[in-house]
């Protein structure tokens, strides 16, 4: 389209995978996704400003930024989820809004505040999910099966969703996510509120699911676990891309990718508090 103006790693092996990335007749692997002149604006405020962005399949890559960078409105419109002002995207070679039944059965995609059906049980909403996505009723029976074990959620799965923590929220969406078998998934800020146990819970399938073939692309602004999670990093701001590429490419000769990011965005150096020499001392004055 172009628009004008604890540890699982043992039972993480049980799940099916993806069948990888397509491939063209040529024999070429497309990208996994293709941006081109992707802009967003709310009233005067430009949240993404014509950004071109390609990202590889198989990769697990890193959209990093600041707050307010715009990297959750460009996963929305590369989603399907919001409507650019002009742009094009494709998944995987389909156009998103062009061709959305084909762009959407190939993704999986958990957003930040995702809002879920509360008044279900864990298992009802897989269930539920599953059909939508017209999965045979035995094959969503085991894909659930297997996607609450792996989880941690087996012994939740009749609980109802609405009783369910954050860690357990973002627990039963990804799996809601992955039931389908995507060829990408996109997650925004899918650690955010997340304990350490379900977070390498989610570490653990994310990895597995990538290993396969599939392709991860999720937004972060925590740099320590893009750096050791992603093989490939989109740095954001300002609503433009400032660096992209394998991860060590864009960390350069930096001692970290957060020292690099800092440099990307223009913040290294910037001393927080330096003008508040009011404060501390151990005594109000």
């Amino acid at each position: 389209m172009a628009i004008e103006p604890e540890n699982n790693d043992q039972t993480a092996k049980t799940l099916t995978p993806p069948d990888g990335p397509p491939v063209r007749a040529d024999g070429t692997v497309p990208p996994a996704v293709r941006i081109q002149g992707l802009w967003k604006k709310y009233g005067e405020q430009i949240a993404v400003a014509g950004i071109d962005l390609t990202l590889p399949a198989g990769r697990f890559i890193g959209l990093v930024g600041p707050n307010g960078a715009g990297k959750t409105t460009t996963l929305s419109m590369v989603t399907g989820l919001l409507r650019p002002d002009a742009g094009q995207v494709e998944i995987g070679g389909h156009d998103v809004w062009h061709d959305p039944v084909a762009v959407k059965s190939r993704i999986g995609v958990l957003p930040e505040g995702l809002r879920l059906f509360e008044r279900l049980s864990g298992r009802e909403l897989l269930a539920y999910i599953g059909r939508l996505r017209g999965l045979p009723g035995a094959e969503v029976d085991k894909r659930a099966d297997q996607l609450l074990q792996v989880l941690d959620l087996a012994g939740a799965q009749n609980k109802l969703v609405v009783d369910y923590s954050t860690g357990m929220r973002k627990k039963i969406g990804l799996a809601a996510a992955l039931l389908h078998n995507p060829e990408v998934l996109f997650l925004d800020e899918p650690f955010e509120g997340v304990d350490p146990v379900s977070a390498q819970t989610i570490r653990g399938v994310l990895e597995r699911y990538t290993s396969s073939g599939a392709t991860v692309v999720f937004s972060s602004h925590v740099m320590e676990l893009v750096e050791s999670l992603c093989d490939w990093v989109a740095v954001m701001a300002g609503g433009r891309i400032r660096a992209d590429g394998p991860t060590a490419e864009v960390r350069g000769d930096a001692p970290s990718l957060q020292d690099a990011f800092l440099e990307l965005v223009g913040a290294n150096g910037r001393a927080a508090g330096q003008d508040l020499d009011w404060l501390g001392g151990g005594a109000a004055r």
